[in-house]
């Protein structure tokens, strides 16, 4: 009898519509539609909902805003299907949350809030439902990522109004976050730190600005070894703009993902509602621009499938979600397709199933 073949599923938080639309990617690059989940019902519509899926695959985390704060609710993925079976009750975050991300081992949940100038750590229960609040962090205004290193022994977190990048000690086995001893890293004003994603192999930062659509590339110390450097965003090699040429406007930068062989960089503008490639060099971690390529409008947020074939890129404006195959020589883009989704969808996660 043919081994059961694993599926890759595709799920996509809709802020207006308080839901998550569900899809299953083949392997041509085709999403066929597998249902939708209400999160939260009556709609209370959101700046956001915010997705999060743990390392081992088995559990997903949705972000919405219930009341004056920001709840989550947690999904057990089942391990055949992809659908998703809610394990425990709601529960209330620290503040109006703008991102969440669990650390490396998935017994934390980490978030930022915006609106509320702070970082917090939840615990991940055992059940894999999110509890109580362990710890918050207040920052300079406007916190808006946060994000274990690969080691799992340090955590950076931005501060878009204070243009900065917090670097604290983790603790793993208790969630706690410490800052270092060298706590911040300051960007040029006005520039607006949105989003950061590590290489593969921890050795380098990058750092995508909301304000002026750059995007800045970091070394980062190896977490490896006990010296004080150790975790450390070291001085900038790069800056780049990944604004397409001729752009005119407010720059209005989004989201930011690496494929995972780490050859590619992606980001998304939501001004000009483009995709900007660019290709990394590996020993360097530089960035050289490739291509630009119109997408659908005002793309809040994409992702790039576990296989490194597929980047799907969400329409705020647009309601949809188009895919593009990524041609692994050029990193050239070439849509297949477009599917509707729900009302605002702000992220995007892939799951290849175990």
């Amino acid at each position: 009898m043919p081994a059961h073949a694993a599926a890759t599923m595709v799920y996509v938080g809709n802020a207006d519509s308080q839901d998550l639309s569900l899809f299953e990617l083949d392997s041509a690059g085709r999403l066929t539609p597998r249902g939708t989940v209400t999160v939260q019902a009556p709609a209370q519509p959101g700046r956001s909902m915010l997705l999060a899926v743990a390392p081992n695959r088995q559990f997903l985390y949705a972000a919405y805003l219930r009341g004056a704060q920001s709840a989550v609710a947690s999904y057990a993925i089942q391990q055949r299907s992809g659908v998703l079976r809610q394990v425990g009750g709601n529960t209330d975050l620290a503040d109006v949350m703008s991102y969440i991300s669990t650390d490396r081992s998935g017994r934390f949940l980490l978030s930022a809030s915006y609106g509320g100038n702070k970082v917090a750590v939840n615990r991940i229960l055992a059940s894999g439902a999110v509890g109580d609040t362990l710890q918050t962090v207040d920052t300079a205004p406007k916190a808006h990522c946060i994000l274990a290193d690969p080691a799992n022994r340090h955590v950076l977190h931005t501060a878009l109004g204070g243009d900065v990048i917090y670097q604290d000690s983790f603790d793993a086995r208790t969630g706690k976050l410490t800052p270092q001893a060298h706590p911040t890293v300051t960007l040029p004003a006005n520039s607006g730190p949105r989003f950061l994603v590590f290489s593969r192999d921890g050795r380098f930062v990058y750092v995508i600005d909301e304000l002026d659509g750059a995007i800045h590339v970091f070394p980062f110390e190896s977490a490896a070894g006990e010296s004080a450097a150790a975790g450390t965003v070291r001085t900038e090699v790069q800056v780049l703009s990944t604004l397409p040429p001729g752009f005119s406007g407010k720059p209005w930068g989004a989201d930011m993902h690496l494929t995972p062989d780490g050859r590619f960089l992606y980001t998304s503008e939501r001004t000009s509602s483009t995709l900007a490639a660019f290709r990394v060099d590996p020993h360097s971690g530089r960035l050289t621009p490739l291509h630009w390529f119109p997408t659908v409008a005002q793309p809040r947020a994409f992702n790039i499938d576990p296989s490194g074939a597929y980047l799907l890129s969400s329409g705020q404006l647009s309601n949809s979600v188009r895919v593009y195959s990524i041609d692994a020589a050029s990193g050239e883009l070439t849509p297949l397709g477009e599917y509707p989704v729900g009302k605002n969808p702000t992220w995007v996660e892939i799951v290849q199933l175990p």
